[in-house]
């Protein structure tokens, strides 16, 4: 929202108020400023009137023109097209130093003198508010011949750009903004009024007549001008460009000016659309459109309430019967409409659904108010009215409730007059008690904390003492403690192995995840608005994530990338779980002297042990994975304690190729599954270990599963584990492989000796000849 200091003081008195007091006000009441820009005009550029306006002797497209300066008359040679006798000029006289530092001398333009320069408003350091040269008139205030353009206020202004949160439509007016000022000044508002003579003008009813159907929730008020030799003031060419804002004619401009002046949704129409041939009455029916949007209707439609005006009905002409409507809308209704059924907006409709103001009669009289003063107009008498039946919300609150949400004690005149500066009504309020009715424009007030807030934003966060906490009860480690220590802990342990924290968005590209198999939300519970068309679902997993990652790192010039993730995904019907997954790209290491400068790629023994040392002892098992992400062949489900906690895999060729990444492997596990609770300390035996190797011949197609449990059952107390380490074949063992397995044995009791060792070997030994039929190569 733009604002000048100098708009502002048309809505509320801003005396002895600067423009930086202005802008730490409106910081401290919520309306953060974004930037100010100041406009200094030079000195020796002064108020002239052309009083003499011939052509160049010697140039077609220059004027010599007598400029009254106050002090003398100069000639100055001017090249405008606008140029004429009569007009008020800004004149920059000898010795000025303009904003683009040329210095203003007498100089000879093809053979005539000129002393001085009459200048547009770009030249002197304004907005370019018209072709041509600057045209002063009383809209800047009070002025004399002679007089510096720098000493006039209006001129000499500061522009103040205001960022609001959404809820505050209130305030995308000029009239809303001072409406604060008002309460944190404690000033009043100035309110333009305009005084009717209802009984010398011809009544409105004579050229209009409105149908409408019920029940459309929308309130319009209608007035009539016969339109003649309308000129926009300068401060309103000079405003409307100052807000970077344009209109095709001069009524669409002052429409746009009352309205970001107001607050009020202003429209002009032309008379003749809504009229039968020859006729003069004009017949407006007001009715929902196919999409069952409140419309404006004649022949065709002329617009649609709060969202756009087609072109046809607009004013396109300088003298004629207009027809000025003022609407509004409530913002919930017209918001909640275009979600369901989209259309073709209009420049009005961001304030529409934000929030405009209510009271069309103020927005209605300021507008007819400027045609009057700055044209030969003829405003009809009365209005065409709408109103729907609206009750303010009336919230209720103690003022000892009040004292408790502030922690402080706020006095009650001073509450009761930031209340009714805010426009809220306290009639009906009690000693002890506030009564508040809130007005329409204010749509954003429904509870008593919202109360509770505008006070302490006029009061001043800063104004309010300060108070340590107290605590009633006894601190309580809760579940939710507990949650969040598991996760720190586990975050931890990742970042001790060398892996680095990714946190990315709960959002995925529906199409990214369909195309590797992943299942995707049900489409009746998919998001409706999606940020962006690449984060519009929820995700699944979390894989596809860290992939996105490993790849920017990859580009980055990162040869080995070790990344983590805890967080949520959700299943196809919106069901939340929380996941954890590790990803490991490119090389296992870095350069060194002990590896010659040749880092040794990532494989899947190295992963599965550095996953090993985040989560703990694992087990795997064979697996294939569900999604298209994984290598076939290089895939395992993980358990512990029996229970499967996740997957882990080597991301398939060609999706490491599509993602620019080298050797790359990953895991998902459920992070609710993961061990977290007391550490149960165990008796470690102070004898040493011993280790014995066995070399197995096995057929190719048995599992090592069954190996596994078999030697679990028939192992004696002295056997602590037992692991792979090679797997061998050749021509000569056709069909079978050589499986080599260490064992280490241990005894709390004594040091084994040959003969112990002997005897556990031969149980395990015996068992899978027995069972299953194999034995020692």
């Amino acid at each position: 929202m733009i604002v000048t200091k100098s708009w502002i003081n048309e809505w509320i008195d801003l005396d002895g108020i600067t423009t930086e007091d202005l802008a730490k006000t409106f910081n401290a009441i919520g309306l953060e400023v974004d930037r100010i820009k100041s406009y200094e005009i030079p000195k020796k550029i002064i108020v002239g009137k052309v009083l003499e306006c011939e052509k160049h002797p010697d140039a077609d497209k220059l004027n010599v023109c007598k400029v009254d300066i106050g002090t003398s008359i100069r000639q100055i040679v001017c090249g405008a097209s606008n140029v004429r006798v009569g007009l008020d000029v800004a004149v920059a006289t000898i010795g000025a130093v303009m904003p683009n530092e040329m210095v203003i001398k007498p100089v000879k333009l093809r053979g005539v003198e000129s002393e001085g320069m009459i200048c547009s408003s770009s030249e002197i350091g304004l907005e370019n508010s018209q072709e041509g040269i600057l045209e002063l008139d009383g809209s800047i205030g009070k002025y004399k011949l002679g007089q510096e353009l720098r000493s006039i206020p209006t001129l000499n202004d500061d522009l103040i750009e205001i960022e609001l949160t959404a809820n505050r439509g209130d305030c995308l007016s000029v009239r809303g903004v001072a409406r604060d000022l008002s309460a944190a000044y404690d000033r009043p508002l100035r309110e333009p009024r305009m005084y009717e003579d209802e009984d010398r003008r011809i009544g409105i009813g004579r050229i209009l007549n409105l149908s409408y159907e019920a029940d459309l929730d929308v309130n319009l008020r209608y007035k009539a001008v016969d339109l003649k030799n309308l000129k926009l003031p300068f401060m309103v060419r000079l405003r409307l460009a100052q807000i970077e804002e344009t209109r095709e004619t001069d009524i669409e401009a002052l429409m746009l000016y009352v309205t970001q002046s107001s607050g009020v949704i202003l429209r002009a129409y032309n008379h003749g659309f809504f009229c039968e041939k020859d006729q003069a009455m004009a017949k407006i029916e007001l009715k929902k459109d196919a999409k069952a949007y409140a419309s404006i209707m004649s022949k065709k439609k002329a617009s649609t309430v709060g969202i756009i005006q087609e072109d046809i009905s607009k004013v396109t002409f300088s003298e004629g019967t207009v027809l000025i409507e003022a609407s509004y809308i409530p913002p919930d209704i017209i918001s909640k409409k275009m979600q369901e059924s989209k259309m073709e907006a209009g420049p009005m409709y961001y304030k529409t659904s934000r929030g405009s103001e209510p009271e069309l009669n103020q927005g209605l009289n300021f507008c007819l108010k400027l045609i009057e003063e700055n044209s030969k107009s003829t405003v009809y008498g009365g209005s065409i009215d709408l109103c729907d039946n609206y009750e303010n919300k009336i919230v209720c609150i103690s003022k000892q409730e009040i004292d408790n949400f502030i922690g402080a004690d706020i006095d009650k005149v001073v509450i009761t007059k930031i209340l009714r500066n805010l426009g809220f009504d306290t009639a009906k309020s009690s000693p002890d008690n506030f009564v508040v009715s809130v007005p329409r424009y204010r749509h954003d007030i429904t509870h008593k904390q919202d109360i509770v807030e505008e006070i302490v934003r006029m009061v001043g966060i800063d104004n309010i003492p300060s108070k340590p906490f107290v605590f009633a009860e006894k601190s309580k480690l809760e579940d939710d403690y507990f949650a969040y220590k598991k996760r720190s802990i586990y975050r931890h342990k990742a970042a001790g192995s060398g892996f680095f924290e990714s946190v990315s968005f709960v959002f995925d590209e529906k199409k990214v995840l369909e195309s590797f198999g992943f299942q995707t939300i049900e489409s009746e519970k998919e998001i409706l608005n999606p940020i962006v068309n690449t984060l519009d679902t929820l995700r699944t997993t979390l894989l596809t994530g860290l992939l996105k990652a490993a790849s920017l790192n990859v580009k980055n010039g990162i040869s080995s990338v070790r990344l983590f993730e805890v967080g949520s995904i959700f299943n196809s019907s919106r069901e939340e779980s929380l996941k954890m997954a590790m990803l490991f790209s490119g090389d296992a290491s870095g350069e060194s002297l002990s590896n010659a400068g040749k880092s040794k790629k990532i494989d899947f023994a190295y992963f599965t042990q550095k996953i090993s040392n985040i989560i703990g002892e694992f087990e795997l098992t064979q697996y294939e994975t569900n999604h298209k992400l994984s290598h076939k062949y290089q895939s395992a489900q993980i358990l512990q304690n029996k229970e499967v906690l996740g997957e882990l895999f080597r991301v398939h060729p060609n999706v490491e190729e599509s993602y620019g990444l080298e050797a790359t492997y990953m895991c998902e596990l459920d992070f609710n599954k993961l061990s977290y609770g007391l550490k149960i300390a165990k008796n470690i035996s102070k004898y040493q270990a011993s280790f014995r190797d066995l070399s197995l011949i096995m057929p190719k197609d048995l599992s090592y599963e069954k190996v596994k449990d078999v030697i679990q059952k028939s192992a004696t107390k002295e056997l602590i584990r037992f692991y792979p380490v090679d797997k061998y074949s050749d021509e000569e063992l056709g069909s079978n492989i050589s499986l080599s397995l260490r064992f280490v044995l241990q005894s709390d009791e004594k040091t084994l000796e040959e003969e112990d060792i002997t005897l556990s070997m031969d149980s395990i030994l015996t068992a899978l000849q027995s069972e299953l039929g194999i034995g020692l190569r």
